[in-house]
């Protein structure tokens, strides 16, 4: 009977060991199941973060896109504009002769240009204006006393900008302070 006893008083402390191993085995589990939760939730949050700025920079390629779809073939009619408008400048706008050509060119040229205008392509002419490495290329440099220097004095060909973007910079010459004259004979002496 004694083992009896000593059964009896055994098998609630195995059970109670057995429920406290149960109990951090249960907690170790719940532990181990909320980090996993929590790493899934930052894993989701981070797909959905991805996905926005796939679709955000999906949108502003689409844009680009849209807005400069006609940036090669802007590019190919600017010698066209470019030959019209040299031709109109060389021509004599008092000859007889080619008075009707000249009103022909012009109007193709208006046309041309108001095209232009509706695609969002505008012109720059700096003619007089200080100049910009931006949307300027600098042909040469040619001293002068009536403009401030580093002043557009003329522009061989004008550039274009298609919506905001220069397409093609204007080559113009830039104007630049006189060079001093050198000192004359009585001044060295």
């Amino acid at each position: 009977m004694a083992d009896e006893q000593t059964l009896d008083t055994q098998i609630p402390q195995d059970e109670q060991t057995a429920e406290a191993v149960a109990g951090e085995d249960l907690a170790a589990r719940v532990q181990a199941l909320e980090e996993q939760l929590a790493t899934a939730q930052d894993q989701s949050l981070r797909v959905a973060a991805d996905l926005q700025n796939v679709r955000r920079r999906a949108e502003q390629d689409v844009e680009k896109a849209h807005k400069f779809a006609l940036e090669k073939f802007a590019n190919d009619l600017l010698p066209v504009v470019d030959s019209l408008e040299r031709g109109l400048e060389l021509s004599n706008p008092n000859d007889e002769a080619i008075k009707a050509v000249r009103e022909g060119v012009e109007l193709t040229l208006k046309l041309f240009h108001d095209t232009l205008k509706r695609y969002q392509l505008e012109a720059v002419d700096p003619h007089g204006a200080p100049f910009n490495p931006e949307h300027h290329q600098a042909m040469a440099m040619e001293e002068s006393t009536h403009v401030e220097p580093n002043s557009v004095l003329k522009v061989f060909q004008k550039g274009y900008l298609l919506n905001g973007r220069l397409l093609r910079p204007a080559m113009v010459v830039v104007s630049k302070a006189p060079a001093a004259a050198p000192p004359s004979i009585d001044e060295q002496a």
